[in-house]
């Protein structure tokens, strides 16, 4: 038996990268899949696979800055396999992101990076919660970085944003805590991602104080995920888990 049997969870972003390796590492332990994205790269190979592996998956596309998308987004879960038991907040403005100082980032930039990356969670999560409260339990899971411990040049929109991500998580587990939902982030290191591979040149990123010595890749982060989409963490809420190899400790 999976860890998550019976269960549902919806991935935002979950067409490609990181979000495919989410959406088929929580069908491994059971879960049905809903892929949530805006793309339509890669999302059929996705669904694909995870249809090969014997488990319930579809997808919709759809806006998580759209507050009418984010509830169509739930509503087509429910509609689909009659609950919502995960959300994985994994849509992020990332990908071909540019680094540039702070007072280069065009004001325009810096609104659809929180756009997405701060206020997507926070609908994504709005839209859940009846479903969840009525259900009386629930896991969300989103997605933070090391770079809110570290800092990071050139990023200070992208850094502000998971930042934000923190202060959410939190806030959202304090409030949704009564209705048995539990609210937690994961924050990745420099992980060996395509979108990672858009801003750097991951064949020279120094890992020389990362105690593990080596890049985390998409499959280090699925354990977490796991966990903490599972009964196991059931005591667990309002934590930020750094999965990067011991770069940043705190």
């Amino acid at each position: 038996m999976g860890r998550l049997d019976g269960r549902v969870a919806i991935i935002t972003g979950g067409g490609r990268g990181l979000g495919r390796v989410f959406s088929t590492g929580l069908a491994a332990e059971g879960a049905c899949i809903v892929a949530a994205t805006n793309e339509q790269a890669g999302l059929d190979e996705t669904i694909e696979e995870l249809r090969q592996m014997g488990t319930g998956a579809d997808s919709i596309m759809m806006d998580v800055t759209s507050e009418e998308e984010t509830e169509k987004m739930a509503k087509f879960a429910v509609d689909r396999f009659g609950r919502i038991d995960i959300l994985i907040n994994n849509a992020a403005y990332y990908y071909g992101l540019k680094r540039k100082p702070f007072y280069e980032i065009s004001p325009d930039e810096w609104d659809v990076v929180m756009r997405v990356n701060v206020k997507g969670i926070w609908l994504a999560t709005k839209a859940v919660y009846p479903y969840m409260k009525k259900a009386g339990k629930g896991k969300v899971v989103n997605l933070a970085s090391e770079v809110f411990f570290t800092g990071s040049h050139g990023f200070a929109h992208y850094v502000a944003t998971k930042g934000a991500v923190v202060g959410l998580t939190r806030a959202l587990a304090v409030e949704l805590g009564p209705d048995k939902i539990c609210v937690n982030a994961i924050a990745p290191g420099f992980t060996d991602t395509e979108a990672s591979r858009t801003i750097a040149d991951v064949n020279k990123y120094d890992v020389s104080r990362t105690p593990l010595g080596r890049l985390a890749t998409s499959e280090d982060l699925v354990g977490m995920a796991v966990f903490l989409s599972s009964d196991a963490s059931d005591f667990v809420t309002g934590q930020t888990i750094l999965v990067d190899g011991g770069r940043a400790m705190h």
